[in-house]
This record gives structure tokens, C-alpha cells and sequence, in this order.
């Protein structure tokens, strides 16, 4: 099972890839007239390993805990088998152009199993050889350290009964047929369970005096004084692969810092500050524009009402109330809906109907809601400060 961070790789984005070889949205939601121009980076510079960051890869790192989830980028993207792959310190980002089983395209490769020993021989349930190994596999298996074959067995799953004995401290994961327990358990249960480190692929082996066990998608280890920490398996695979670490040029390339995601200002153009104000919304469009006279001083993709169980009214209106922040709850042609804190809400109806930020999709610019005017945080932030009650509201196709 692969790591695929779905939320994160919205509907408004269609698949592209980058010149260089990685995925990348093929256009971005269209932002307030002005900041028209703008639009976030699509490749980032790291400047700690001299690497860069791109497209769908930038995505998936950013969303899920950037540095502190999977460390930094250590080597360029590569093609490997027709896949774009990179290294990171603690992982491996793998874009599948044919998608996996499930249809992903993007997601966090299962390098865990690439620890796997050539052959692991067959043990007994009490831990000897198999009868059916040959003389000179058990001459092979005398000879081993007790280390190389403790790390052996701790490849095989578990009988299938295992799971009978769970407790507090210790538990069988039925996925893989193996354990985890006391601090790794704590790790794992902590970080997500399989969602970011993937199920375990071993049980605990002991090396060099230093605990280890190895999960789908990267790998703990545990000594004496220590908490539970995550082996840098990304980089251990690219030196074992020779992969190519050198740092690149920058070139024009941004420095990576989330202040990059941060839209400008609306900058107000100069308006007549007694001409009343309009929001004309353009249903057929999904597009709105605020007016003050004949000026356009603020226009953006939004999300109105899904047709037609739930159709956003046409006509003139005009705001009616103001509310900051408020809980939206009920039972709208059958589905039942419970938003905390919806932000800078305007209402416009004695139906329920509003205009309001939505913070739960990037999905403007299509049909969305329960019939009320979905606007982007930052243009319903300034929609909310611009109007008061009594500005009209005009929604037509």
C-alpha cells in the first residue's frame, strides 16, 4: 500500500509534467485583478543540499510536513523504469504516469522493502533451521553471527494467531503478518500508523548494539538514552545506488520559504468613494466581480450551488447581515452539513443563502456548494471589509 497524499492534489489541478521530467500543474486558480500576475513558485531551490524541489513533488512535501516528514532533497529528479524518482533524506517521491493500483500518480515510494536480504532461509517455529534447507545451507547458517541471523529472522512474518496476544505495549499489524511494540509503536501510532511510515516489514533486530526495525517506507532505530528516530533510509539507498548528490546551480530559481505562498495585497485602484458598490456573480462562469461605480476593484473564480439539487437563486439581492465567523449546520435536500468557523459570511437571502471564504477546497471556479457563494480566504477576507449591509448582489447566467 502507497503513501498518497490525494488532499493535497486538488481538482484544480490537471496533469502536466515539467519540461524536466516532474509533475506539475498545468494552471493555477486565477487570484484577485491585483494580483492577477502573481502566482506561487512551481520549483523551489533548498539551499541545505543544493537541490530542487518541483511540481507535484513541491506539493506533496509541502503539505506533509516539508523537512521535518521526510527531510530534504539529496538528489536531482531521475527516470527510473519510466518513473520520475527523487531522494530525500528519510524517503523516496516516486510520479507514476500510469498511476498504481489505485490510480495514484503521486506518492512516497516503499523503500523499506529495498533492506530485504537476497534470500531469507526458512526457519522453524522455534527458530531452527527448516528440514528441507540443504547441509550446506545449515553449514552456511552456523557459521553467521547471531546478529545476521536475528536480522533473518526478523523478516518472517508471524503465525497467524499473533494477533490474539496484542496489549498496550505491543501489537500485530494483520497487513504484513508482523509486529510493533513499546517505542516504536509509540512512533508509529504517533506519525499516522501506515499513512507515513507504512506497516512494519520486519520485527526488531539488533545490530551493533542499536535497535532497528524496518517498515514499508522507512525504517527506526532505538539505543540505549535515545528516543525512537527515523534511520535516513533515502540517503542510505542513494549511496548505495551512486545516485548523483552534487549540489546544482541556483540559477533564478527561489529559495524555499512558505512567505513564497503568501498572495500580495489587494491594491485598491482609485475609485469614486461615494459610487455604490455591486457583486455581480456570473453563474455560467463561476466568476465574480466587485464593482464600486464602473470600477472593477476586485474579481475571482468562486464555487456556487451544485445543479440542480441545490442551485445558487438568480436575481438582485442585497447583504442583509454581516457575521465574521459562524458554525454552519443542517439538512439541505437530504445531506446533512456541520462547517465550524466559516469565515466572513454575508448573507443575502432570508433562505440561508451567503457569500463566505471556504477554506475546505481549492475548487473554484466549478459548481461546489449547498447554494451559497464560495469565496477563496484571502478574497473573501477583503470582499468582507470592502461591502457592508445593504450592497447589492447581483447573480445571473
Amino acid at each position: 500500500m502507497s503513501l498518497v497524499l490525494a488532499v493535497i492534489l486538488t481538482p484544480m489541478f490537471s496533469l502536466g509534467v515539467a519540461a524536466q521530467g516532474s509533475p506539475s500543474p498545468a494552471s493555477e486558480p486565477v487570484s484577485p485583478q491585483s494580483a492577477a500576475d502573481w502566482a506561487p513558485p512551481r520549483t523551489v531551490y533548498i539551499p541545505e543540499t543544493g537541490q530542487t524541489i518541483d511540481g507535484y513533488f513541491l506539493d506533496l512535501w509541502r503539505e506533509a510536513g516539508g523537512f521535518y516528514a521526510f527531510g530534504n532533497p539529496i538528489t536531482p529528479e531521475i527516470m527510473n523504469d519510466g518513473h520520475v524518482v527523487q531522494y530525500y533524506q528519510y524517503a523516496r517521491f516516486e510520479y507514476w504516469p500510469e498511476g498504481d493500483e489505485f490510480g495514484n500518480t503521486v506518492l512516497v515510494g516503499d523503500i523499506g522493502d529495498e533492506l530485504r536480504p537476497v534470500t531469507v532461509r526458512r526457519f522453524s517455529a522455534t527458530g531452527g533451521i527448516d528440514a528441507k534447507d540443504t547441509r550446506a545451507t545449515r553449514t552456511q547458517a552456523s557459521g553467521a553471527t547471531a546478529e545476521l541471523l536475528a536480522l533473518t529472522r526478523a523478516w518472517l512474518p508471524l503465525p497467524e494467531n499473533a494477533g490474539s496476544q496484542s496489549s498496550a505495549n505491543w501489537r500485530y499489524v494483520p497487513e504484513t503478518g508482523h509486529s510493533v511494540a513499546n517505542g516504536f509503536k509509540a512512533f508509529w501510532e504517533a506519525t499516522g500508523e501506515a499513512f507515513y511510515l507504512g506497516n512494519p516489514l520486519t520485527e526488531e533486530y539488533t545490530l551493533g548494539g542499536v535497535v532497528y526495525q524496518i517498515f514499508e517506507k522507512g525504517q527506526l532505530a532505538w539505543e540505549q538514552g535515545s528516543d525512537p528516530y527515523m534511520v535516513p533510509l533515502g540517503r542510505n539507498l542513494a549511496e548505495r545506488y551512486k545516485m548523483d548528490m552534487e549540489p546544482l546551480d541556483q540559477g533564478n530559481i527561489p529559495t524555499y520559504s512558505e512567505d513564497l505562498w503568501i498572495p500580495p495585497a489587494p491594491v485598491i485602484p482609485e475609485v469614486d468613494a461615494s459610487a455604490p458598490k455591486r457583486l455581480d456573480i456570473d453563474l455560467t462562469a463561476q466568476y465574480m466581480r466587485a464593482y464600486q461605480g464602473d470600477v472593477v476593484v476586485i474579481e475571482s473564480y468562486v464555487s456556487t450551488g451544485r445543479v440542480p439539487e441545490f442551485e445558487t437563486p438568480t436575481g438582485t439581492y442585497f447583504i442583509n447581515s454581516m457575521i465574521e465567523s459562524q458554525t454552519m449546520e443542517g439538512v439541505l435536500g437530504g445531506e446533512y452539513y456541520n462547517v465550524p468557523d466559516v469565515p466572513d459570511v454575508m448573507y443575502f437571502t432570508d433562505r440561508g443563502h451567503a457569500i463566505h471564504g471556504a477554506y475546505w477546497h481549492n475548487n473554484f471556479g466549478s459548481t461546489q456548494s449547498h447554494g451559497c457563494i464560495n469565496l477563496p480566504m484571502d478574497v473573501a477576507d477583503f470582499v468582507y471589509e470592502w461591502a457592508s449591509i445593504g450592497t447589492q448582489v447581483d447573480i445571473h447566467y
